[in-house]
């Protein structure tokens, strides 16, 4: 049984989040924030989510950010959706394969990574379909808000369930072994994976991508905020780049500046020219 939270704590807890990450919390979602916040306060040695909140009231921010994780890992498995997948593997790839035969360098950026199934989807899709790039300066940049999810992704460490969504057992056996009740991540595939941590609503450079993976991602924000984020990626992916979002998730009215490009059962976005 959850501790239920006074107005004025749901209140407290929507305004944080959507300071902190630009999430819109509405109150159909009140339940799953008592849950994970119940969760939460379990693990810090709390009575329940009202003292929680009260401390995290009085405590000047030291809670702010354990609350705003809780609140801000979204769920994610190996392949989701397979379309894009495909897409990346049979058409973006081969072209800028092709285009970066010279510089020899290519680099895919995996944002809102969570705990790591997407990123490293993305690798074993290099490693398995294009060995060539092996010899190249390969980089798979995945970054997340939450420290927290980033440490499990590090890891490389997943329970039976999670291998069990979306990664075909050739892959499981050829990338990762048993240890103990779980799987690690094999140390070839690991290493092509670089985790950052990285709030999408500030300030950041450094990235020139070519491939961005920004999936399920756009939807928890509102409108100027999405205008925003697609603007700063429109900056920092390079011309001929690919962007991959959600299943749900366009740029229409949003960023005149992309043009979309249907690949099958699904469809990227490149810079217009």
């Amino acid at each position: 049984m959850t501790d239920a939270m006074s107005a004025g704590d749901a209140a407290y807890v929507r305004e944080l989040v959507q300071r902190r990450a630009a999430i819109q919390l509405d109150e159909s979602k009140q339940y799953l924030v008592e849950m994970r916040l119940e969760q939460l306060a379990r693990d810090r040695g709390f009575a329940g989510v009202t003292q929680l909140i009260a401390k995290a009231r009085a405590s000047a921010g030291g809670l702010d950010t354990p609350i705003v994780e809780a609140l801000t890992t979204h769920e994610t498995f190996f392949f989701r959706d397979q379309h894009p997948f495909d897409a990346l593997r049979d058409r973006v790839l081969p072209a800028l394969a092709a285009a970066r035969a010279g510089s020899r360098a290519l680099t895919v950026w995996s944002a809102a990574c969570s705990t790591g199934q997407e990123p490293y989807s993305i690798a074993m899709l290099l490693l398995e379909h294009f060995p060539a790039l092996e010899s190249w300066p390969v980089r798979v940049v995945a970054t997340d808000l939450s420290e927290r999810v980033l440490e499990r992704a590090r890891s490389g460490r997943f329970s039976q369930l999670e291998v069990s969504r979306g990664l075909p057992a050739a892959l499981l056996a050829r990338y990762f072994e048993r240890e103990g009740p779980e799987w690690r991540v094999r140390p070839r595939l690991r290493a092509l994976v670089d985790f950052r941590q990285l709030n999408l609503l500030d300030h950041w450079s450094g990235l020139r991508p070519d491939v961005v993976f920004l999936r399920n991602v756009l939807i928890y924000f509102d409108v100027p905020t999405k205008r925003s984020i697609l603007a700063r990626v429109h900056r920092a992916i390079v011309p001929d780049g690919a962007l991959f979002l959600g299943t749900a998730e366009t740029t229409l009215g949003l960023d005149h500046r992309w043009d979309r490009v249907d690949c099958g059962k699904t469809a990227y976005y490149r810079v217009r020219a």
